[in-house]
């Protein structure tokens, strides 16, 4: 964060006047990057800031960010985090794990992100630490929906993310990183395909992911000795070249060195 986006009240009379006195020392959130995979490239779950009426920011100053809100007294930071995807993106059932807490006093000091916030929050210079998810999810079986405060959700390359509100490019580049270090340990890859999916489709993923060419060859050959890999007696459909014979995964079969 630059030093002159710093936020000052006192600079922005509007905000002055509307700024309420603090009871609170400091909030919990919830923020989730959700990545999925459309056969070509690996996609990052965005919303838009909603214009509240009555705030200071044009549409054209809203920023882009992660799904993302306070954690509610009375659940658990899982639950925070599977109601965030439902309802700023009326996503549900989607794999979620937690993987990092962010806690710089001045993450949502920006002068942006406290002119959006007071639109929306009782209490908005609080500082906020933020515990971080990461989802995958099958883009076959998500479509996102906007709703409350994010005015759209859409899947955004990674290779090609804005700069995100608050912290959130942060939390982006290192829950890509985590990703990437868990892809082949965990066998977490898979969520992102279709429940039916060819060694193809599984390569070409595992490559985007990990921003490398892998040999076929070789790929093939270790895929093949995973119990979790179960082929199936059906082949592709409705497709120009030959079709290749389809595979499935079955986490019941996953063994500690699969």
């Amino acid at each position: 964060m630059k030093p002159d986006e710093v936020y000052n009240r006192h600079e922005l009379p509007y905000l002055a006047a509307k700024s309420p006195h603090n009871t609170h020392d400091m909030d919990v959130s919830v923020d989730c990057a959700l990545f999925g995979f459309d056969g070509k490239a690996l996609k990052l779950l965005l919303i838009r800031q909603r214009t509240s009426q009555g705030g200071p920011l044009s549409e054209a100053e809203l920023q882009m960010a992660l799904p993302g809100d306070f954690v509610h007294a009375d659940e658990s930071l899982d639950a925070a985090a599977g109601r965030v995807l439902g309802e700023l993106a009326g996503l549900d059932d989607v794999y979620l794990k937690q993987f990092h807490a962010f806690g710089d006093p001045d993450r949502v000091k920006g002068l942006k992100d406290q002119q959006w916030l007071r639109t929306f929050r009782e209490h908005p210079e609080n500082r906020v630490m933020t515990v971080a998810y990461f989802g995958l999810v099958s883009l076959h079986d998500h479509t996102p929906k906007a709703s409350s405060f994010a005015g759209e959700a859409e899947w955004t390359d990674v290779d090609h993310l804005p700069e995100l509100a608050f912290d959130h490019d942060d939390i982006a580049h290192l829950a890509l990183q985590t990703l990437r270090e868990q892809l082949e340990s965990k066998h977490i890859g898979f969520e992102m395909l279709p429940q039916k999916f060819t060694l193809r489709q599984l390569q070409s993923l595992h490559e985007v992911v990990l921003d490398k060419k892998l040999d076929k060859r070789n790929f093939r050959k270790n895929i093949k000795r995973m119990d979790h890999v179960v082929p199936l007696n059906e082949k592709e459909e409705g497709v120009l070249h030959k079709p290749a014979q389809l595979f499935t995964y079955d986490a019941n079969l996953t063994t500690p060195n699969s």
